[in-house]
């Protein structure tokens, strides 16, 4: 796998786990204060998603995206 392909399967794997902490975080919080952190863990989360994946599809269109650049966490 290109080096550059797997920054970019760490970064989507990297998303996904900030979504899921910011997930169990806001199921455990216990004041306001949490509900801000883990809101803003979330969409700084899924912003990442959005931005890897989009990258991801621009390395597919190169053609730089092989089959061992598959994996998706």
């Amino acid at each position: 796998m290109r080096p550059c392909n797997r920054h970019i399967v760490d970064t989507l794997r990297l998303a996904e786990e900030m979504i899921r902490l910011a997930d169990r975080g806001e199921n455990d919080r216990e004041d306001r204060g949490c509900g801000v952190l883990f809101g803003v863990l979330r969409d700084a989360g899924c912003k990442l998603r959005r931005l890897a994946e989009a990258e991801r599809e621009r390395h597919i269109r190169k053609g730089w995206w092989t089959e061992d650049s598959q994996e998706t966490p």
